[in-house]
């Protein structure tokens, strides 16, 4: 056309430009599109938007803009489509005021922009952080009747997020549902976190493993989202097994954030060898983060690895890891606590030299103080503080303590004392040194608190009085009670506290006596205190003043808890005051407090006891109504007292339910219920239990069973039984002990039956088996008894022939038969 002299038009023009950008010759296209401009040719609308869309589909958004103002300089009237791209690439650039002020322009126009377009106008108003902007265009596109996308969606959850509008990310995550908005794994993960946020564990673990079941789970932070979800929630192991799973999955590169969050899990469950491996991990994606060289300190001071935390301090500050103001804290903390006064020095210096941290309240009160001690004069140094932080005031105590310097240690402790927070203050800091195991500390602050006059607070001369007592020091906490008596801190924690360390220590009639003296006061221990304090006088066997305080805590109406009951209950049981554990029992129903499987397994036993089986029974009954897991002792508890009453069917029929339910009985539970049955001569039943027993490995050569078996037909007078279980372990060639005899010797005896019992004697001999005391004394007593003196004179001459040794108790039922027909031995 050129070559014939025919100035081609604008239609022609456009043609080729949109074959360029048809073919994505882009070059070619700007470089004819300049040639256009050169001769003044106006191109329409529908070929700019051609090639904006083309320059938008290759990502060349800074192409776009400069088409869009040669456009507009043209005075080319946009479309709604025009500004559809311009703002789009206004915000893929990150160019938000252009971005928006195109958008404005658009909706001056009258035209109605797609959700595309608020999307992109949010989304960059919200990584901007200008949220207000965010939120009104958000707004203005609903209230057009425009359903946001995913990709908008997650914006406002981001946003949400970042401003904890918790309550407004939860509902638009709800309206995502109702309008059936597909959520995909980013917004997931934002909803995970949010759920975190608020305590929702069980929702955000519901979310992330439905996104697995959508097999959708890909990204890392997903994971760690959740991962920190349960280490949040204390549930560390949780937190690990996320991780690991995401470990397992080797499509997804391992981040530094990744080795972060494995840090914080470990370095909360106190396993230093794998926080080191997580750090260590860390060092090697680039110099570690200010928090995560404070999760590792922390984990050395805390664990008082000494030697670690100085090591690593040595090491960050070679690393020139720059620190935060809570690094500088616990690096302080470990110098104080191990009396590096020049090292704390330099680094208080360090602190104040760096503006950030410098007017901080922690590092102005250690400024102050270290420098008022190099001019002696540090009190009124430190005085001049505007606001004193308690927190650097603890340490120095630690360091001045550490160092022996007395002296100082009572002038901070002074200065504490006249904080805003005072006692507590100190206090605190005793706590501290108490919880740590550093009690030489805590008890030397606490001395000079006594002779200072000052007071210390109640649950610190408890926690002071718990740790004497588990060391056994005695003196020491009744010294401390007796001042707490005198400064009028003597309250329900100390006593609590005073009545454990007597209990500790073996003194329990002066743990009896402090509960007594302080319940006649109106004090009343803690349910904790009170079931330490019976079960210990239980053990004892001191089960009057078990009594007492049972009926104490009942007549005062002393508030308990189910731990608390059930030791009361236990109490009684074991010292045989059946009806005093079921009104415990009674009142523990009335007062609301809920039972635990001991309570109702004790009550079974107080019932069964009592030779009340129908109201064990209702027990039962309402443990299995109760929801609670029932186990293997409380079935078997009851099975016993079925069969003690003689219900067989019933407790044949429970040990075959307990079975049915997955509990799989063990020796113990055999033995009984084979005890049972062969008492009451149920011979079938015994054979079978013996063979599933055998079946289950329950059967051995060595078996108790068989000793039981023999027990309960020597009991119940089935000696032939009895017998022939002795004779068939005989011919088992089972190596068989007095114990197996015994109880059938000792049934004949009590049945006058001597001539068996003499039998069952020989027998034992013939078996290589030498009967010991008890067993010729039982024999002899029963020859008395019968009255056949002579004959057990003769089998005492022949236990003598056979060189046998006697007690005293042997002798003197000889010394009985002797004298019976008038001999002397």
């Amino acid at each position: 056309m050129l070559e014939v002299g025919c100035e081609p038009d604008a239609v022609a023009c456009g043609t080729m430009l949109c074959t360029y950008a048809r073919w994505g010759r882009h070059n070619a296209m700007l470089t004819f599109y300049e040639a256009v401009r050169e001769r003044r040719v106006i191109l329409s609308t529908s070929v700019y938007n051609f090639m904006l869309s083309s320059l938008q589909k290759k990502s060349l958004h800074d192409k776009v803009i400069d088409l869009w103002l040669e456009m507009v300089e043209e005075g080319v009237a946009p479309t709604e489509f025009t500004y559809t791209l311009v703002v789009s690439s206004y915000a893929k650039q990150g160019f938000n005021e252009d971005a928006l002020q195109a958008f404005g322009e658009m909706k001056s126009l009258g035209f109605v922009p797609e959700e595309v377009t608020y999307s992109s106008v949010i989304s960059l108003s919200v990584k901007a952080g200008d949220w207000d902007e965010a939120v009104r265009l958000y707004e203005d596109m609903r209230s057009k009747g425009i359903t946001p996308s995913n990709y908008t969606c997650a914006s406002m959850l981001s946003l949400y997020y970042k401003t904890e509008n918790y309550p407004k990310a939860l509902s638009l995550f709800a309206d995502m549902e109702r309008f059936k908005i597909p959520a995909d794994e980013v917004i997931r993960g934002l909803i995970i976190r949010i759920y975190g946020k608020l305590g929702l564990f069980h929702d955000a673990q519901t979310i992330f493993e439905e996104t697995q079941r959508l097999n959708i789970l890909s990204d890392e932070k997903t994971y760690l989202a959740m991962s920190q979800v349960h280490l949040n929630s204390g549930n560390v192991a949780k937190a690990l097994d996320v991780i690991e799973m995401m470990m397992k999955n080797r499509d997804i590169p391992i981040s530094r954030f990744a080795y972060i969050v494995m840090l914080q899990c470990y370095a909360k469950i106190h396993n230093v060898d794998r926080a080191e491996d997580a750090f260590q991990a860390l060092s090697k994606t680039g110099f570690p983060d200010a928090s995560s060289c404070n999760d590792m300190l922390s984990l050395y001071a805390r664990l008082s690895l000494g030697e670690k935390a100085k090591g690593f301090i040595r090491q960050i500050i070679a690393d020139q890891v720059k620190f935060d103001i809570e690094l500088y804290k616990t690096v302080m903390r470990v110098y104080c606590k191990e009396g590096m006064v020049a090292e704390a020095q330099a680094l208080v210096e360090k602190m104040g030299r760096e503006a950030v941290i410098k007017d901080n309240r922690f590092v102005q009160t250690l400024a102050e103080a270290m420098h008022g001690e190099r001019n002696k004069d540090k009190h009124e140094a430190v005085i001049n503080v505007s606001r004193l932080d308690v927190t650097a005031l603890g340490m120095l105590l630690n360091l001045r303590l550490k160092e022996g310097n007395l002296n100082e240690t009572k002038a901070i402790l002074n200065l504490m004392f006249k904080t805003d927070l005072g006692s507590a203050a100190v206090n605190r800091v005793i706590s501290s040194f108490v919880r740590e195991g550093d009690t030489s500390k805590a008890e030397i602050i606490a001395e000079m608190i006594i002779r200072l006059g000052l007071s210390i607070e109640e649950e610190t001369t408890a926690s002071l009085i718990a740790v004497y007592g588990r060391q056994h020091k005695l003196k020491e906490a009744k010294r401390l009670y007796l001042a707490a008596g005198e400064s009028k801190t003597q309250g329900k924690s100390v006593i609590n506290s005073m009545i454990d360390a007597y209990v500790r220590c073996g003194w329990l009639e002066d743990a009896y006596g402090l509960f007594m003296e302080t319940t006649e006061k109106g004090c009343d221990p803690s349910p904790v205190t009170i079931s330490i304090l019976v079960n210990a006088l239980t053990n004892r066997g001191k089960h009057r003043e078990a009594e007492d305080i049972s009926q104490t805590c009942l007549e005062k109406n002393m508030e308990l808890d189910t731990v608390g009951y059930n030791t009361l209950i236990k109490a009684m049981l074991e010292a045989g005051k059946l009806q005093c554990a079921s009104e415990i029992y009674e009142r523990m129903c009335n007062s609301g407090v809920p039972s635990s499987i001991q309570t109702y397994n004790t009550m079974i036993s107080v019932y069964g006891r009592g030779l009340q089986v129908d109201k064990a029974i209702e027990v039962f009954n309402s443990a299995r109504r109760s929801g609670l897991y029932l186990d293997e002792k409380i079935y078997c508890n009851m099975i016993m007292h079925y069969g003690k009453a003689g219900k067989m069917s019933e407790a044949l029929a429970l040990f075959s339910e307990m079975q049915k339910k997955g509990i799989k009985p063990g020796t113990t539970s055999y033995n009984m219920l084979v005890k049972i049955c062969a008492t009451r001569g149920l011979h079938r039943e015994v054979d079978k239990l013996l063979q599933a027993m055998e079946r289950n490995g329950h059967l051995t050569d060595n078996s108790s069973t068989h000793l039981s078996l023999i027990q309960a037909y020597a009991e119940s007078s089935q000696y032939a039984e009895a017998e022939k279980m002795v004779t068939l372990l005989q011919e088992k060639g089972i190596s068989l002990s007095q114990s197996h005899f015994s109880p059938l010797l000792y049934a004949f005896v009590k049945s006058g039956m001597i001539d068996e019992a003499e039998r069952i004697y020989y027998k034992m001999s013939e078996a290589g088996i030498s009967p010991d005391s008890a067993c010729r004394r039982s024999i002899l007593k029963g020859y008395m008894n019968c009255g056949e003196a002579e004959k057990g004179i003769l089998l005492y001459e022949k236990m003598m022939r056979n060189s046998v040794e006697d007690d005293r108790l042997v002798t003197r039922v000889v010394q009985g038969l002797y004298n019976a027909v008038g001999k002397e031995q």
